[in-house]
């Protein structure tokens, strides 16, 4: 039985107390991103998907995301050539880390994955050229704070939306050619399609069975990932 606790755009998914799943595993899912993350619910499909391919292991699944924001907000000032937003640099990921560190406290993780849905905001203020070292850095700080060097990472590919516009469409297909980059240069990464998901207006934001098959799809590539690599 999974319960939800509610904190402000924060949402924690756990299961039962790790001390009761000795003999199996433990599995950590952190989901994170803007408003195509925020609106995806991981109880539709996401989560029980994850739990029908691993019935006897406890998921943990923590979602933190809020819309609208550059990933500025989850770099570290090092990572970040935004001077105008300094004192807010990071402070998403301070807050995503100090959740998930809630969720480790009482016991070792036998995989741990993120799942990234993120992009629009930084395609659309034309800063795409910064976007995969910026990403590359927010990877590379979840892997050094978690200690996890084989940390999962299932990354969506954010649409073809900004292909509508002139101005943008060379901005919006450097953010998405670095997001596959990343996941096709690493052998725990991944993504996946997200261009048929917005409806047949081409929306930035997914329609209501678009985010169901979204959900359905992190977690099919996460199963994918983890199985492949025998965890």
């Amino acid at each position: 039985m999974m319960k939800a606790i509610v904190m402000g755009s924060m949402l924690f998914w756990g299961g039962v107390s790790m001390a009761n799943q000795s003999l199996h595993k433990n599995r950590l899912f952190i989901l994170s991103g803007q408003s195509n993350m925020a609106r995806l619910n991981p109880d539709d499909t996401f989560t029980p998907t994850l739990q029908k391919a691993f019935p006897n292991d406890h998921v943990v699944v923590i979602k933190d995301a809020q819309g609208g924001q550059p990933i500025s907000r989850w770099t570290k000032p090092s990572a970040s050539s935004e001077g105008n937003l300094q004192s807010k640099v990071g402070d998403l990921y301070d807050r995503l880390l100090s959740t998930v560190k809630v969720s480790s406290a009482d016991g070792h993780f036998d995989t741990v994955t993120f799942v990234w849905m993120q992009g629009e905001s930084d395609a659309n203020k034309r800063q795409g050229e910064q976007y995969e070292s910026k990403l590359r850095a927010v990877i590379g700080q979840l892997k050094q704070d978690m200690q996890r060097d084989d940390l999962y990472v299932i990354v969506g590919r954010i649409s073809d939306f900004g292909f509508k516009r002139q101005d943008k469409k060379s901005d919006w297909e450097k953010v998405r050619n670095a997001q596959v980059h990343i996941a096709e240069t690493d052998n725990h990464a991944t993504w996946v399609d997200t261009d048929d998901l917005n409806g047949g207006m081409d929306r930035l934001h997914y329609t209501d069975e678009g985010y169901k098959t979204l959900g359905e799809r992190f977690a099919q590539a996460a199963i994918t990932l983890i199985k492949k690599n025998g965890s």
